[in-house]
């Protein structure tokens, strides 16, 4: 379990929390208002990202852990996808798909790295 005495410790944690506000943020925007599935799948996708995180450090197993750190990992894939066909779609702007882009890189680029750290 590594170092940590709580999940709100991790720093993907922390930082897929933020990101969580981000992905609210933007889907309020009117460029989302009628495409409800897809504002509710990004947001799933994102809260999936922490949930996971947090669902795992609490199994108090390693390899329990590691297994929901690759769910979380695959869910910042799925946003990082979704937020290409927002951009596409035009709900986003360049600035928004960029800036989010690089946070959700690095929280995946996070989770690797803690995934490592747990396997060894």
């Amino acid at each position: 379990m590594g170092k940590f005495n709580s999940f709100e410790e991790i720093l993907s944690w922390q930082k897929s929390r933020e990101f969580n506000k981000l992905v609210y943020t933007l889907t309020a925007q009117e460029s989302f208002n009628k495409d409800f599935d897809f504002v509710r799948q990004i947001r799933r996708a994102s809260l999936s990202i922490s949930s996971n995180i947090a669902e795992g450090f609490e199994r108090n197993t390693d390899k329990e852990f590691i297994h929901f750190l690759y769910i979380a990992k695959a869910s910042a894939g799925e946003v990082r996808s979704q937020l290409y066909l927002a951009f596409d779609l035009g709900y986003i702007s360049e600035y928004e798909f960029r800036n989010s882009i690089n946070e959700i890189a690095e929280i995946s680029k996070l989770i690797s790295g803690f995934i490592k750290y747990l396997a060894k």
